[in-house]
């Protein structure tokens, strides 16, 4: 699941104090706040495709971390690290966050 809220209040927000990096690394690949919709779907299939290279144990849930090309609007493709979380009772994980991961 990815909450518009994640992608336009965080992700995308270039004052977000924590996000404002995400942001500008995100809209150098074509992804804009207008069309948050483009960037949810993208992490999605990053997240279905790709491996997970680590899962941590969380008092919520595990939280899995994966790493990945991610595909953009401007057809270059960053790798990217997507960290998820299942929540206790939940069917599907969440996004908790993304950003920049090191170049393979």
């Amino acid at each position: 699941m990815v909450e518009r809220e994640k992608i336009v209040d965080y992700l995308l927000n270039p004052l977000h104090p924590y996000g404002a990096s995400k942001a500008r690394f995100f809209t150098a690949f074509g992804f804009r706040m207008e069309q948050w919709e483009r960037l949810a779907a993208a992490l999605r299939k990053h997240g279905g495709q790709h491996d997970v290279v680590l899962v941590r144990e969380t008092g919520f849930g595990p939280r899995y971390l994966v790493d990945g090309e991610l595909d953009t609007p401007d057809g270059r493709r960053p790798q990217v690290r997507s960290v998820w979380q299942l929540d206790v009772g939940a069917i599907a994980p969440r996004l908790i966050t993304a950003y920049p991961a090191e170049e393979k």
